[in-house]
């Protein structure tokens, strides 16, 4: 095994850069102080963590699925906007013994999942840490199209998701009991799969607020909700529970729908139209914008649970 310590950090970043996706929109990549892009329309601009031990655990997920999560979460954050993603720029912090062939792995990862949609890795760091921690930060452009935000959901619209949800959070479970190998919701959880697009078809159907499920359903609700100054109302019935969630559910002997509502990371999204809208294809529509209460109500109640909250113990 060769350590990224024993190789040295030029030689790492060069390696590491090699194995990295491209994009047209570059005009300077990685190997220079900052990259320079071309942006047609406004730029959109996400970012997001990930720590080793708090969002993934090496015993669980490979280099590969690790820096698959990583592209995967912040291109769908520019997509949740209705914007076209285009680049990366990404930080990796790791141990000295950390084994090159993981860092690899990671960049492999990266490019699995960037490169079907024409997202280049155009730039960040390398560095030394105690732990691996890792930052993304997700470039993208508009096109002419109104960015979509979370604030303008108004009474009477119909509230959607783009996809099934909860076969993320099932996969956890199955993970954490160590139960159901090869099962489809374990592979869903280590390398989520949303639809990149449905974003800017959604703001091309007209979608008032919208934002991509990363923490739960009910939570991200309320995200709008209070963005918005308003009230969404969810009816589980109608909520699309993802079938991998459904099997793992016979597998643990549990109800797959509180992981639909609560268990996020499937990264689908979450978006409002105004009455009558056509939905897009692949979206479902779950409730309705209200404007009688604050926040989220789940068939006319205050749920009990809402989902992921980052600074929880």
């Amino acid at each position: 095994m060769t350590t990224i310590g024993e190789m040295g950090e030029d030689a790492l970043i060069h390696l590491f850069a090699t194995r990295l996706p491209n994009t047209d929109a570059a005009l300077l990549g990685p190997g220079d102080d900052a990259a320079v892009l071309s942006v047609d329309g406004d730029l959109v601009v996400s970012s997001d963590v990930l720590i080793e031990g708090r969002h993934f655990r090496r015993e669980w997920s490979t280099a590969a699925d690790v820096g698959w999560r990583a592209a995967m979460q912040n291109i769908v954050d520019i997509d949740a906007m209705g914007a076209v993603p285009t680049a990366l720029q990404v930080t990796l912090a790791a141990p000295p013994d950390t084994d090159v062939k993981w860092v690899l792995g990671f960049a492999d990862g990266l490019r699995e999942a960037c490169e079907p949609h024409g997202v280049g890795v155009v730039g960040g760091d390398l560095s030394g840490a105690s732990e691996i921690a890792i930052s993304v930060t997700a470039l993208g452009e508009t096109h002419g199209v109104n960015p979509v935000t979370r604030a303008d959901a108004t009474p009477g619209d119909s509230v959607a998701v783009s996809g099934p949800l909860g076969a993320a959070a099932a996969g956890l479970a199955l993970l954490a009991a160590g139960v159901g190998d090869g099962l489809e919701a374990i592979g869903l959880f280590l390398r989520p799969r949303p639809l990149i697009g449905a974003g800017l078809e959604a703001a091309l159907r007209g979608a008032t607020a919208m934002m991509d499920v990363s923490d739960g359903l009910l939570r991200d609700a309320g995200r709008i909700a209070r963005a918005s100054q308003c009230g969404i109302a969810i009816d589980s019935a109608a909520v699309p529970v993802h079938p991998a969630a459904t099997q793992a559910a016979r597998v643990l002997g549990v109800a797959a729908l509180p992981w639909a509502l609560t268990g996020g990371e499937d990264h689908s999204l979450l978006a409002t139209f105004p009455p009558g809208a056509f939905l897009p294809d692949g979206w479902t529509l779950v409730g309705v914008v209200a404007s009688d209460f604050p926040g989220v109500r789940v068939d006319g109640a205050i749920p009990d649970a809402l989902g992921w909250d980052h600074f929880a113990s």
